[in-house]
């Protein structure tokens, strides 16, 4: 049978980077076992549904590249894609474990609710209901409901099958944990909504879903989603749980904590690959014996995990991807580790022509708003502006601040500036430049970063100033700053006509 997964976040708010990791594993084992992976959204709590939630995580997964089969604005087989379109179908299934005794009706108001809970935990009791209403006749049951009563269904526990223990792909074999769950969990609310349990269940055997990739919070849920299969008649998934991404702090990370949305790392300009890089591998670390067979029922596993700063592909982490690697720990999600991965994919990127231009048309936006007025910012400039900052850009929003007298006059009123001018004497600081504009004015058909390099070395051992005393000259009067790329890569990057102009006057 080929593998067909499933993402299927909750419209609650913004996608943050725990959710697109498992999207990220849903996708990458998608493709490596050439199956393909659906975009689900559960909408069944809409006291919680954030208007236009739905449309910030198609956002996201569209920055990051990873494209779903169906789902959202992608028909196909297996739709409706939002679980409020799908409501029959789970009302179909309750009655059906309501014919086979596995449901019940629950006629109990919150406030009897609350006073059977508070008596329970009275007497030492772990149980969270008395099931009064088990024991209602189907006649007096039928009676409440055409008088309108509202009730719940909830699972009969003391009824259900037998069935084998659970295993997941990533925890192995499970103990039964079936003591934290609620009693007689509720099935389907008063609302005639469903609960997360039984609407996943239900849409996973629809779909024809293969394997369930999703968070280790859903992991006590387990039993109950085995409970509910073995009620329906039906056969299970494979289940792999993922452990928790955790703040630098330690702290669990959550949408209302910390720097965790997904579409605030695209507007800061990091590059989708590195973020995808920097989570596929947090937690991706499990180093097993080699000789011993891989336990991912795809059979293709290495069982070599990457190292956590390994800089991979997108190919690299689907041939690579492995449940058996993954980590049983939850795992600290290093900022800084982002930051070395971003510089390593931006040099890749950059690389080609047209991954220079790329990356040029993503940083303009950036330096218009903060340079609103500077005429410095075709993209043939910002492509110079970029190669010659190689090396030293973490990410794409960082050039602008970077590198500010590539798109405005130096600051030379700066403390910096200041004490940089007054290090040298004035008439080196004339010299040398008056020398510079002369020779570069000769030499504009061949403006490239090697002959200016060979250029300021002729002109240096001409005056005969030490290479450090002369380069800072420069290097003041074309950035005002004391730190950048070098001063041939700067003039590289003005081009002729503002890079002699600057020389001349500094104004520019």
């Amino acid at each position: 049978m080929a593998t067909l997964l499933r993402f299927a976040p909750s419209p609650t708010g913004s996608l943050h980077l725990g959710g697109l990791r498992t999207a990220l594993y849903n996708y990458l084992y998608a493709k490596k076992t050439g199956g393909k992976w659906i975009l689900r959204i559960e909408d069944t709590d809409r006291t919680r549904e954030v208007p236009g939630a739905v449309e910030g995580i198609r956002a996201a997964l569209e920055w990051s590249g990873l494209e779903y089969d169906y789902g959202p604005g992608k028909p196909g087989p297996h739709g409706p894609y939002f679980q409020s379109e799908r409501l029959d179908l789970y009302h179909a299934y309750a009655n059906k474990l309501l014919d086979n005794g596995h449901a019940y009706r629950c006629f109990c108001s919150r406030d009897k609710l609350a006073a059977i809970r508070e008596k329970l935990a009275r007497t030492g009791s772990n149980s969270t209901y008395d099931r009064t209403c088990l024991h209602l006749t189907e006649e007096e049951a039928a009676r409440k409901v055409r008088a309108g009563e509202k009730f719940v269904v909830r699972l009969n526990v003391a009824r259900l099958p037998t069935r084998p223990p659970g295993y997941d792909l990533v925890f192995k074999h499970l103990k039964d944990a079936h003591a934290s769950l609620p009693t007689d969990p509720i099935l389907l609310k008063s609302d005639a909504f469903p609960t997360y349990h039984l609407a996943s269940v239900v849409d996973d055997h629809e779909m024809g879903i293969t394997h369930v990739i999703r968070g280790e919070e859903w992991l006590p849920s387990l039993p109950l989603h085995r409970d509910l299969y073995a009620a329906l008649s039906l056969p299970p998934p494979q289940f792999a749980h993922l452990p928790i991404l955790l703040n630098p702090d330690g702290s669990k990370m959550s949408k209302r904590k910390g720097d965790v949305r997904v579409l605030d790392y695209a507007q800061r300009g990091w590059e989708p690959n590195a973020v995808l890089n920097w989570l596929a591998l947090a937690g991706w670390g499990v180093q097993q014996d080699a000789s011993r067979p891989s336990t991912s029922s795809s059979g293709q596993g290495s069982n070599q995990a990457p190292d956590s700063t390994t800089i991979m592909s997108m190919e690299d982490m689907i041939q690579s991807f492995d449940f058996s690697v993954i980590t049983h720990r939850r795992t600290i999600l290093d900022p800084t580790k982002l930051e070395y991965m971003n510089k390593h994919h931006l040099m890749q990127v950059m690389s080609t022509p047209e991954g220079l231009r790329t990356l040029a048309e993503r940083t303009l936006p950036f330096v218009k708003e903060q340079f609103p007025d500077s005429p410095h910012t075709s993209i043939p400039y910002l492509e110079r502006v970029i190669f010659a900052l190689q090396g030293r850009i973490t990410k794409l929003g960082d050039v602008p601040t970077l590198a500010p007298f590539f798109f405005a006059k130096p600051d030379y009123s700066s403390a910096e500036a200041k004490k940089m001018y007054h290090s040298f004497p004035s008439a080196d600081y004339q010299k040398v430049i008056d020398s510079l504009v002369t020779r570069l004015a000769d030499m504009q058909a061949s403006w490239d970063a090697a002959s200016l390099a060979a250029v300021l070395h002729d002109e240096n051992a001409k005056i005969g100033l030490k290479q450090k005393e002369y380069m800072t000259i420069l290097r003041h009067r074309l950035t005002g700053m004391k730190t950048g790329p070098s001063v041939a890569d700067t003039l590289y990057a003005l081009g002729p006509e503002l890079g002699i102009a600057r020389l001349r006057t500094g104004e520019c």
